[in-house]
């Protein structure tokens, strides 16, 4: 197999999501990463439960395809290990806090003299520059401090966290994608970038809605609880034996929804007769198709609208997720044997090439998994990898 990412090969250094689901994304097609992590305690996501065997589901979920290599970095020969790596690298990936990889020896500058075309790409909370940056900022940070957590939750309520980690998710999404348009770069024009990503910037960028409506009239988007910014009826609706979404984004769907729940005077209502009419009048709205949706049951509902080409979806547990046919056909649940914690199940990349697509060559390392291998391909022999070891710069796993 000829994947995209073929013979790239990537140093990925840091912890827990934004960084390492980057990485795993480039791995997933066909690069060579390879994941740094802290002597004796690694990646610290290795510690998050639950745990099948002594290993971290959540490390196995979103480490896949990379090899690990575990050194302490406060030593110099442990920097000297990643400057020798770097040597050989076409882009470094870090998301620690700014200055952190400079007072390593291991920032920018310092890559780029063994290694002038790297592509350097860092993740980080508030970006390389500004009043913030020095400051820490977890997912939950991030929500906040990017305008996303104000707006999500009922109106009258104390706003509500996002059921996923938007932040971390948002940010690993623009880290690929910078990633990959420096390596392209780099193949294009022969040379490299130094990148700043910044994880509350990716989320404003995400917020589209709220952020045009703000900065067009000067309104401040406020929390809207079911209700969607722009369009109606466009929420979460309950139903008798349960809670389905319904999605309408035009006039001719809108026909067809009170069509299907008997409404066919309410249809013709001057107050719902367009798009920003019905969005003016939506309290109104609601009251008249409520309590029709309430009659109906959930399966039933959604098939009924579904025939009419209506976006709708009952509201899945993620059990409904995985026992569904569509997750079934399209074979989104896949399976894997690691080496500790044995046969594990995880999700696909979620794109699907048409041939030499993502795959997982390799499941996630245990810490250290690869230590002497790296090594040994950086130009260290048999007798200088038992010295690092011996002078614990780095440690190799258990059995390796």
């Amino acid at each position: 197999m000829a994947r995209p990412l073929s013979g790239i090969r990537v140093l990925e250094l840091g912890n827990l999501l934004a960084g390492p689901f980057c990485g795993m994304l480039l791995g997933d097609m066909g690069a060579d990463v390879i994941k740094i992590e802290p002597r004796r305690t690694g990646d610290m996501i290795r510690s998050t439960q639950p745990h099948v065997a002594g290993e971290s589901a959540n490390y196995i979920a979103i480490n896949r395809n990379k090899r690990s290599i575990a050194i302490d970095l406060k030593q110099p020969a442990g920097r000297d290990i990643v400057l020798r790596l770097s040597a050989s690298a076409d882009l470094v990936l870090e998301n620690f806090r700014p200055g952190v990889m400079d007072g390593l020896g291991l920032g920018i500058d310092d890559i780029r003299k063994v290694n002038p075309e790297v592509v350097y790409v860092s993740v980080s909370g508030f970006g390389q520059t500004g009043p913030l940056r020095d400051r820490s900022a977890v997912n939950l940070i991030v929500e906040a401090a990017s305008g996303s957590l104000s707006v999500t939750g009922e109106p009258d309520d104390v706003p509500m966290r996002p059921g996923v980690q938007t932040g971390d998710m948002f940010g690993a999404m623009f880290a690929t994608y910078a990633a990959l348009a420096g390596l392209m770069g780099k193949v294009r024009h022969g040379e490299g970038r130094q990148i700043d990503v910044s994880l509350v910037e990716a989320s404003i960028a995400a917020a589209v809605w709220e952020t045009s409506e703000y900065l067009a009239t000067g309104s401040v988007p406020q929390r809207l609880g079911h209700k969607h910014r722009l369009t109606a009826p466009y929420q979460v609706f309950q139903a008798s034996d349960g809670v389905l979404v319904i999605g309408c984004p035009n006039d001719q769907l809108f026909q067809k929804i009170m069509g299907v729940l008997g409404l066919p005077e309410a249809a013709k209502d001057t107050r719902f007769g367009g798009y920003v009419l019905r969005k003016t009048n939506e309290d109104a709205l609601l009251q008249v198709i409520e309590p029709a949706i309430a009659k109906w049951k959930v399966n039933e509902l959604v098939e009924a609208l579904s025939a009419f080409g209506v976006p709708c979806s009952r509201v899945n547990s993620y059990k409904d997720v995985f026992d569904s046919e569509q997750t079934k056909a399209r074979g989104v649940e896949i399976a894997g044997v690691h080496r500790r914690a044995g046969p594990v199940k995880m999700v696909r990349n979620a794109v699907l090439f048409d041939k030499d697509g993502p795959a997982v060559d390799r499941m996630a390392p245990l810490l250290g998994e690869q230590t002497e291998e790296i090594l040994g391909e950086c130009g260290y022999g048999a007798e200088a990898i038992r010295k690092l070891i011996d002078d614990k710069v780095v440690d190799v796993a258990a059995g390796a």
